[in-house]
């Protein structure tokens, strides 16, 4: 389908590789951030790169009171071919774990808002009749670990709600889709406080290639790149005596 691409949370760095795409194939894009400067500047690359329109909105996605009413005045009637969901934080589990409230912000961004917007999102693709929800998530969902838990129990919580809208718009037959993307290690502003390197870690612009297929078409969860549902199927498996006697 032809439309506009609204991207929330585009300046993140998988985000703007992924816009990139988009903009090549002279798209029209919908870019939704905090730093307005950074979107300034990310649409004047975008489109000397090609993209047919860029708009810019200055927002806080985790702060939104209304994102049913946002969307539709950022869309303002236009046909939509995806509503991508590319923004989180990493948080610090050392943190989290003692200072309850800042863990109440990371679920908060994570999941509550995230949920909001991909409800307003499905609602508005269902009513069109078509398009994608792009969602991005992360294999941290997949199995507790001691290193992240508190961020991976949101993006569980997230993943089972793009899951549901999955199946929801499926068995309506609206013409609309959802697409939950898993990555896992990515090269990222949000990863530089950790080690890097090694076949494990994987660059934004290939990720970004995994959530512009995924928009697409193809099935409801896609794990980026395609081996990590293999990784962490291995970690699912491990028995719970022995996966517990493990650090990760």
């Amino acid at each position: 389908m032809n439309g506009l691409v609204v991207v929330l949370g585009a300046t993140s760095a998988i985000a703007e590789a992924t816009v990139r795409l988009y903009a090549a194939e002279h798209a029209p894009l919908v870019l939704v951030g905090r730093d307005e400067a950074r979107l300034a500047a990310m649409a004047a690359d975008l489109g000397a790169r090609g993209a047919a329109d860029v708009d810019v909105h200055v927002a806080d996605l985790a702060a939104a009171v209304s994102p049913a009413a946002d969307l539709t005045a950022w869309v303002a009637s236009r046909p939509v071919a995806a509503i991508l969901l590319v923004y989180g934080v990493l948080g610090d589990q050392a943190r989290a774990e003692t200072d309850i409230a800042y863990a109440s912000d990371v679920l908060a961004t994570d999941f509550s808002s995230a949920a909001a917007w991909c409800l307003a999102a499905a609602n508005l693709l269902e009513a069109q009749g078509a398009g994608a929800l792009v969602v991005v998530g992360s294999v941290a969902g997949d199995r507790g670990r001691q290193s992240n838990y508190v961020y991976g129990a949101a993006k569980a919580g997230l993943g089972v709600l793009v899951q549901g809208i999955a199946h929801r718009l499926a068995l309506r037959g609206s013409g609309a889709r959802a697409v939950l993307v898993k990555p896992g290690f990515v090269d990222t502003p949000m990863t530089d406080h950790l080690p890097k390197g090694g076949p494990l870690w994987a660059s934004p612009a290939s990720v970004a290639r995994v959530i512009h297929a995924a928009a697409a078409g193809g099935p409801p969860v896609r794990y980026a790149p395609g081996w990590w549902r293999w990784v962490m199927l291995a970690i699912r498996l491990v028995p719970a005596p022995i996966f517990h006697r493990r650090p990760m």
